[in-house]
């Protein structure tokens, strides 16, 4: 469980990685854990002991002992010692009082408990828990909990309450985070989950190897069990690595001991909505509690979405909130993605800008980092400060990133430490969602009264546009369309309002590509093309272009830096190469 470096193998590995089942073998990611049922066995029953690597076998908490008995941790204490220990940690907590009978010496059996509740007239020493008391049912027994080494928040490995999997599971889902620690007083003392090959700390892809000859177990992630580039005993089974989560979304019980049936019951319930809105709480909050859920605003929902509407008023009301919450979330999602203690190394690019490269760890909350995004860097050195924004112009799949910096003027260029980088959040394009919703609200004649009254969910008669349909509805350079995509084609033509939609690779670029060009040969005119992504937006561009139309990209100016495979079609590109042609001589026969 310590550092790779503490105590390093002396032999590789040669058991081939092959002979793991596809069972095992299958990754465990946060994003979809819920829908893997892949999971290890239940290690409770079998002898064996845990060794920590990060010293001397010696030098352990259990005087006497070099080696920790899983039996000490995964089966049931003995009953006396669990009627002393158990007991009295849910007496402070719950405000309980167990009375023990008969001779101190007698077994547990002999134990008299006394059910009757006495409570304290201050309520708040009732409830008052641990600091490393479960987040959300309130579970304190040290050798039942996780910390969450990122929200250092703490978790009991309960799968009691009435949604899938333990608490400490849920929690790390639905923050992404993946990184765990132990107590310092369970069995196996306050260690941090790791990898012993690499130091890998994704929980969801650590497993151990157990071997038997030696009655210890060694950490290691998927990955260097599937590479297979270890250094350590031959005799370890690759093939006997299994994960430290089971098929029950829980961590393994000689892991984390499973809370006892009487500390389940006095657990307090949370529902699956109750945890929901305390993870949402949290992003904004950190020190929330449960109880924050009760104050006013916390707990409003927003008016579900109807499939009818009685005028544009409504519709606006109940989207515009909608909008708002997307804008707020995308907007708080980028600004917890700061980078603190970078190191930069600045060059300088072909139109003498100053470019600044640093390394940019994917977050866990995954929010993605593309060329155009806008960054601010920031220097501190004392009292000397400085900031700049600038934009990414390269992020290849490596973690570094090249960012060009608008205005240098002043830059720290000759710096390499105390930079720190967050986005620089644009809420273009919700505002303009949010105008065309008041829009919509105050002028009927924005969209066809047709589009209205269909938006707005109401009967309105079918209409049908009266045009030549094409005798070949395939476009010149585009591949032959199927019979499917055919009758798209011809219903688009034919309709004002049409929905197509089909999973990846059934042909919808090349669809709409067709769409596109039969509508200009009808000569209705200028089409107007929007994605929610550049990236669909360069792919239909491109499409278009080979059906032989005229075809103008537009893009964002931080986006006119950086090259595409249609940057040929930007309209910058095109205004800067019909200047040019304006200072070419001109030659006359």
């Amino acid at each position: 469980m310590a550092a790779p470096s503490t105590q390093p193998f002396s032999q590789d590995i040669s058991q081939d990685v092959s002979q793991l089942s596809s069972s095992q073998a299958q990754e465990l990611d946060a994003s979809s854990f819920f829908d893997d049922d892949d999971g290890g066995d239940d290690m409770q029953s079998q002898d064996y002991k845990f060794y920590d690597f990060a010293g001397d076998a010696s030098q352990t908490s259990v005087p006497g002992q070099g080696e920790y008995e899983f039996d000490d941790f995964s089966s049931s204490m003995s009953q006396d010692s669990a009627a002393q220990q158990g007991f009295a940690d849910w007496s402070s907590g719950q405000g309980s009082e167990y009375r023990k009978g008969g001779d101190e010496g007698s077994v547990a059996g002999t134990v008299e408990l006394d059910f009757k509740e006495t409570f304290d007239d201050d309520e708040d020493a009732v409830k008052e828990l641990p600091v490393h008391a479960c987040c959300y049912c309130g579970i304190h027994n040290p050798a039942s909990v996780v910390r969450c080494i990122k929200s250092s928040k703490w978790f009991c490995n309960s799968s009691g309450n009435k949604f899938s999997g333990s608490c400490i599971i849920n929690h790390l889902v639905r923050s992404r985070f993946k990184e765990v620690s132990l107590h310092r007083d369970s069995p196996l003392g306050e260690t941090v989950l790791e990898c012993y090959n690499c130091g890998e700390r994704n929980v969801f892809v650590l497993g151990f190897i157990p071997a038997k000859q030696e009655q210890v177990v060694v950490l290691l992630c998927r990955t260097c069990v599937q590479s297979g580039g270890l250094k350590g005993d031959p005799t370890w089974d690759l093939s006997a690595w299994l994960p430290l989560i089971d098929s029950s979304k829980t961590f393994l019980p000689w892991l984390v001991k499973p809370p006892a049936d009487h500390e389940q019951g006095r657990a307090r319930l949370l529902t699956a909505a109750q945890l929901i809105k305390l993870e949402e709480l949290w992003k904004t909050k950190p020190d929330a509690v449960l109880e924050d859920l009760d104050q006013p605003g916390v707990d409003d929902e927003p008016v579900p979405v109807t499939s009818q509407y009685e005028d544009a008023y409504q519709y606006q009301n109940i989207f515009g909130p909608l909008v708002k919450y997307e804008a707020d979330t995308d907007k708080q999602m980028k600004e917890q993605n700061r980078k603190e203690d970078l190191v930069v190394h600045w060059d300088t690019g072909l139109n003498n800008k100053r470019i600044a490269y640093f390394m940019f760890a994917k977050d866990e909350a995954e929010v993605r980092l593309v060329p155009g995004d806008e960054l601010k860097l920031h220097w501190t050195d004392g009292l000397r400060k400085w900031s700049g924004i600038g934009h990414v112009i390269e992020k290849p799949n490596s973690e570094e990133v090249a960012l060009e910096i608008r205005n240098s003027a002043g830059a720290p260029t000759d710096a390499t430490h105390g930079f720190s980088v967050e986005f620089v959040w644009k809420s273009t394009t919700y505002d303009r969602m949010q105008s065309a919703l008041k829009t919509f609200a105050v002028d009927e004649t924005s969209v066809s009264g047709y589009l209205y009254h269909r938006l707005l969910g109401h009967e309105v008669e079918p209409q049908t546009i009266r045009c030549n349909l094409p005798q070949r509805f395939s476009a010149p350079g585009l591949p032959e369309l199927n019979h499917s995509q055919v009758h798209a084609v011809k219903s688009v033509l034919q309709q004002p309002l049409s929905v197509i939609q089909g999973p990846p690779g059934t042909g919808k670029t090349v669809t709409s590509a067709c769409i596109v060009y039969h509508l200009a040969r009808m000569g209705q005119g200028q089409v107007l093309v929007t994605a929610p992504s550049n990236v669909a937006v360069d792919h239909l561009a491109e499409k278009i272009h080979k059906t032989g139309l005229k075809v103008v990209r537009l893009c964002s100016k931080s986006r006119e830096a950086l090259g595409s495979s249609v940057e040929h079609l930007t309209l910058h590109y095109q205004v800067r190469k019909a200047r040019l042609l304006l200072f070419l001589p001109c030659v006359c026969a």
